[in-house]
């Protein structure tokens, strides 16, 4: 079953989240995957952050690994 743009987003949204989190957006790791996974979702990185400021909370929540 293919996921939803939504959850495709909420994905991107949380990898990223989690990199900055750690403030490591400019690590050798974060360079390497997030264009993969942005290229591989169909997405834009203006999209993910649209979707970021859009739903903080949880996606910050999922991020550091708590429940939603």
């Amino acid at each position: 079953m293919s996921k939803t743009r939504e959850q495709k987003l909420f994905s991107a949204a949380v990898l990223k989240t989690s990199f900055l989190l750690r403030e490591a957006l400019d690590s050798p790791a974060f360079k390497l995957v997030y264009p993969g996974v942005l290229r591989d979702l169909d997405l834009q990185d203006a999209e993910v952050d649209a979707f970021i400021t859009a739903n903080r909370e949880a996606v910050e929540k999922a991020a550091r690994g708590q429940p939603g």
